[in-house]
């Protein structure tokens, strides 16, 4: 089977790993057992699938980051900009200098620009792996949506940081000025090519949509290629094609939000963007995992002998822990400067929390694109010697990646909850006041509509006044729960539950009827459609 038979087998052990990181309880973070399965793979199974940087950053990379640039809340994002901005381009450059020059002081014989390639790797966290990472811990909103956003942005500075220093170390030249100004092109050429070509696409999928109609295949088809042709769009003008991929899904989720898209293809658009997150993210870490094998035996053959292999354990260890550092270092001196230096006469003030600032520091875990960035280090200068210290590089980066990722599984649950939840008051007064605001929305058509009726419409008239009835009676109940914020909440979610009892067991009852052959299967698959989108309707608003 070849090729085709090692992705049938990665994709079945995606699903595998799944099964195994619920059987134990998300003890352990579904990213570390999939790492776990791909290193098993690659020793018992010598698949020898060999990680091509480009092709991994082609084909995995603007899926996810599109979707992550998607998904993720603008007002929040917004809100929380400059501290996202600080972590995502700040805090990488500052990384890249400070790790750098440790790096140079740590390996005596590796070239200064390599150490900065090295720092460049390992400055970005990991998108994929942060997400996977606290997916299994309770983190404050406004915490989450700011390493979420942390990690969309970040991948690109780093990535023009490791630019910048294979250049130097390719020519043995630096320039301030010329840097400066690949910077500024990569990321504001990155942005606006990947928001444009996004808007272009939106128009050119509605006016084609209003004059031949919306089908659902051909609506999941473009947002599938819109990632794609955005980021290599972007790579071919020498810009950020990582921000290019980001620009791409928050424009088009300001599109989105206008509702323009049928019910259906909606649903059915999720539900294919899901299962490809869940694949790319499954596949990013069994393809890490199945790499550790050959990562391993360079260092062996690297290391020589037990002192040298000490060395290098406690060389991964020190730029672990000072990854640590410079974050929280990072972290607190600006919410310090920021209370204390910027806004200095506000009365209120949120002074730097040690604790919160550590878990965030901890947080800041790297992933597989960290290994891609360090095996797409050249492997000759120009003159046809070999690129310094290449294989110390993959080992440090592979070896900061899995402690990372240890550390984080080990750490985050505790610290968060130490911290314990913070409030959401705001999230579900801004949901309650949407759903008043649609249902008065709702019943003021309604209204237009039964008064533009003629007296030859009875059943129309009589259908208008039980859906208006319906929509009084539940703007009725929010107001009432405005008014008995303590009881009404979980009266309405106790509500919700027992329609889904109610509603699967229609199913039941259909399904029976369909299996002893008392209804048609044509009837069973649209009652069974029905029932499902009532139970995907109710289950959406219990787990709001």
């Amino acid at each position: 089977m070849g090729q085709f038979g090692n992705i049938l087998l990665l994709l079945s052990v995606v699903v595998l790993t799944q099964w195994i990181a619920k059987v134990l309880g998300n003890r352990i973070a579904l990213p570390l057992v999939q790492i776990l399965a791909g290193s098993i793979l690659g020793l018992a199974m010598d698949l020898r699938l060999e990680l091509d940087p480009a092709l991994f950053f082609v084909l995995f990379l603007p899926p996810l980051l599109f979707l992550d640039g998607w998904r993720v809340p603008q007002r929040d994002l917004r809100a929380n900009a400059r501290t996202v901005l600080s972590l995502a381009f700040g805090l990488v450059f500052f990384t890249v200098l400070g790790l750098g020059y440790l790096l140079h002081f740590l390996l005596v014989f590796t070239p200064l620009p390599v150490c900065f390639a090295l720092a460049a790797v390992l400055a970005p966290t990991d998108v994929v792996a942060a997400t996977a990472m606290l997916a299994k811990v309770r983190v404050p909103n406004r915490v989450l949506r700011i390493l979420q956003g942390e990690a969309l942005f970040n991948d690109a500075s780093g990535l023009v940081c490791l630019h910048l220093a294979v250049v130097a170390t390719m020519t043995g030249a630096f320039s301030v000025w010329w840097t400066a100004g690949e910077v500024v092109w990569a990321a504001a050429g990155g942005i606006t090519v990947g928001a444009a070509f996004s808007f272009l696409v939106s128009i050119l999928k509605f006016r084609v949509t209003v004059r031949l109609g919306e089908e659902a295949p051909v609506q999941i088809l473009i947002s599938l290629l819109t990632p794609y042709g955005a980021f290599i769009l972007a790579d071919s003008l020498d810009c950020s094609s990582v921000l290019a991929a980001v620009a791409a899904g928050l424009v088009m989720s300001r599109v989105e939000v206008g509702g323009r898209a049928l019910a259906e293809t909606r649903i059915q658009r999720n539900a294919v963007w899901q299962t490809l997150q869940f694949v790319l993210n499954g596949a990013i870490f069994l393809l890490l995992g199945e790499q550790l094998p050959g990562i391993l035996a360079r260092a062996e053959i690297l290391a020589g002998s037990g002192d040298k292999s000490a060395w290098l354990a406690l060389t991964v260890l020190i730029v672990t822990v000072t990854l640590a550092l410079l974050r929280f270092a990072w972290v607190w001196t600006s919410i310090f400067v920021w209370q204390g230096v910027i806004r200095p006469r506000e009365q209120r003030r949120e002074w730097p929390s040690c604790r919160l600032t550590t878990a965030m520091s901890v947080a800041g875990v790297r992933g597989a694109v960290s290994l891609a960035g360090a095996l797409s280090l050249p492997l000759a200068l120009p003159d046809g010697g070999a690129f310094p210290s290449r294989d110390l590089v993959i080992i440090i980066v592979a070896g900061v990646i899995l402690l990372s990722l240890l550390s984080a599984n080990i750490l985050l649950p505790r610290m968060f909850r130490s911290l314990g939840a913070l409030p959401e008051a705001v999230i579900d007064g801004q949901e309650k006041q949407a759903r008043i605001a649609a249902a008065e929305a709702a019943i003021a058509v309604l209204t237009a509509r039964t008064e533009a009726t003629t007296a030859s419409e009875e059943g129309l008239h009589g259908a208008l006044a039980v859906v208006a009835d319906h929509y009084r009676q539940r703007l009725d109940s929010l107001r009432t729960d405005d008014s008995m914020p303590q009881t009404g909440g979980n009266q309405e979610r106790q509500t919700e539950r027992v329609r889904v009892i109610a509603v699967r067991a229609e199913r039941s009852a259909i399904a029976g009827l369909a299996l002893h052959g008392r209804l048609s299967d044509d009837v069973a698959h649209k009652l069974l459609r029905e029932t499902d989108l009532a139970e995907l309707a109710l289950r959406a608003r219990l787990e709001s």
